[in-house]
């Protein structure tokens, strides 16, 4: 009898190995377009959920329904408000205010917008650390989820487009709260020139966290983005890196490069090489014809909440660099620096 209890025990023991260390259930939600027609090119398209109110859910994973010969990429946000009480709406960050007979215009969050999950180019499937995930619902700022999907070309009469993510995710209490800081530039890349855009942000906040996977973002334009903790000290910065990659790879969420924590007074900062090649100058902006410098750093906080801070942008070049930023840096990387 005794034995078989063993035997029992040590089944159980394996089975939650088996699962990577997860012994509670995930469920999956499917957070697709409502079958929507891109009646135009370069359309941003929003749609919403709202997150039980009563309950707290932690998503722990995403996995992609899309394709990147339909979409050019999709963000999600977390929002306390959503920019509309439409079904779908139009919600390009940078468009015109052109009359659009199809779909009302407004931003994807009316308050509390913060980035959650971003997909391009085919990226696969990510799944949060064990015991990590993001906080939605009851005690939580994020109240609804909103999915926008980057049509860069009109779909003809009659086709639509269900792209989207599927949501992982579980009831279960995560010790560890995921959050996410996007870091990027506005500026200008002068014609048949190879610039260096750049931006840097102190941490400010009581908090420590513990990064674990980033995610460049370009246009065409990009090759190189690269993410640092710059540590201040009396003797001179310290610059760590993050993580390095071509944005012409799969934009997925890599494993940075080193996890050690960030803490108060540490600087974020971040790099964008990009070579025009074109015959005319390029702007920053939402259009494929246009250009982003965007890293996105994902991390966790233990027993705590994530970074009240969710963005860190700067002019962009030719306003900023890194060798006029207000911290006064020293040992910046070489501009030739280059890792993957």
């Amino acid at each position: 009898m005794e034995s078989c209890k063993f035997i029992i025990s040590l089944l159980f023991i394996i089975s939650i190995i088996g699962r990577g260390v997860r012994a509670y259930e995930i469920d999956t939600y499917e957070f697709l377009m409502p079958n929507v027609w891109p009646n135009k090119d370069e359309l941003y398209l929003c749609t919403p959920i709202r997150i039980a109110p009563k309950k707290n859910f932690y998503v722990v994973g995403f996995k992609p329904n899309a394709s990147m010969h339909t979409a050019h990429h999709m963000l999600l946000y977390g929002c306390s408000q959503p920019g509309s009480n439409d079904s779908v709406w139009s919600c390009g960050e940078m468009q015109s205010n052109e009359i659009d007979n199809k779909y009302n215009t407004a931003s994807p969050c009316k308050s509390g917008s913060q980035i959650v999950y971003a997909w391009a180019r085919d990226a696969p499937r990510l799944q949060l650390p064990p015991d990590v995930g993001f906080l939605m619902g009851n005690d939580s700022p994020i109240k609804y989820l909103v999915l926008q999907v980057h049509y860069m070309h009109k779909f003809p009469e009659g086709k639509t487009d269900n792209s989207g993510v599927f949501l992982e995710y579980t009831t279960e209490r995560m010790p560890r709260q995921a959050g996410v800081i996007l870091l990027g530039t506005s500026g200008v890349i002068p014609a048949n020139r190879i610039e260096h855009m750049e931006t840097a942000c102190t941490i400010n906040e009581d908090k420590v966290i513990h990064p674990f996977a980033f995610r460049p973002h370009t246009h065409a334009l990009g090759t190189e983005v690269s993410g640092f903790v710059v540590r201040r000290s009396p003797t001179g910065d310290i610059w760590q890196l993050l993580g390095s990659k071509n944005p012409q790879l799969p934009q997925m969420f890599y494993p940075v490069v080193s996890r050690t924590p960030i803490t108060k007074n540490d600087v974020l900062a971040a790099r964008c090489v990009m070579n025009n090649t074109r015959s005319h100058s390029v702007n920053i902006g939402a259009t494929n014809n246009d250009e982003m410098c965007n890293f996105y750093l994902m991390y966790w906080v233990q027993d705590d909440t994530p970074l009240t801070q969710k963005y860190c942008f700067s002019p962009g070049p030719p306003y900023y660099y890194w060798s006029r930023a207000p911290q006064n840096f020293d040992r910046i990387p070489d501009r030739d620096f280059n890792v993957l």
